[in-house]
């Protein structure tokens, strides 16, 4: 019997109704779920700043997710060389990689060894990126408690 292994890369930080909806639906559409959650030091390269939630603890919560099978600890930026390790037939991304440079280095890159790249909507409602600026400001305004 065929399986169909799915890749759901992602940091995974400050985990939100966002992360929870790219799981699901990528496992829907695979038959074993590796979740990739992205290291500090990986995250920190990407989106120059570290992590809120601390590795393990991403990771511990990606890992309890009733759709994940399974959770790898993703530690190098070349997409290819994690498929080496993990050699999974899909990847699931969010649609805000359609149509961008990096999302055309990852089609070409994967099409050269069968892996297909599949984009689900992004949740712009709500993301880590938002949570943390909102974060943030509560931390920084004026009367608000100091993070210990």
């Amino acid at each position: 019997m065929v399986h169909r292994v799915g890749y759901a890369p992602g940091v995974y930080d400050l985990f939100h109704v966002g992360h929870l909806n790219i799981l699901r639906h990528a496992r829907s559409q695979c038959d074993y779920l590796v979740a990739g959650v992205v290291s500090d030091e990986m995250a920190t390269l990407a989106k120059g700043h570290r992590p809120v939630i601390p590795l393990p603890e991403r990771l511990e919560i990606v890992r309890s997710v009733r759709h994940v099978d399974a959770a790898f600890v993703e530690t190098v930026p070349d997409k290819v060389e994690t498929w080496q390790q993990v050699r999974f037939d899909v990847i699931f991304k969010g649609d805000d990689w359609r149509d961008t440079e990096k999302g055309r280095r990852l089609e070409r890159d994967f099409a050269e060894v069968g892996v297909e790249v599949v984009y689900f909507p992004y949740t712009v409602h709500t993301s880590s990126t938002q949570l943390r600026r909102a974060l943030d400001t509560l931390v920084s305004a004026p009367g608000a408690l100091s993070a210990p």
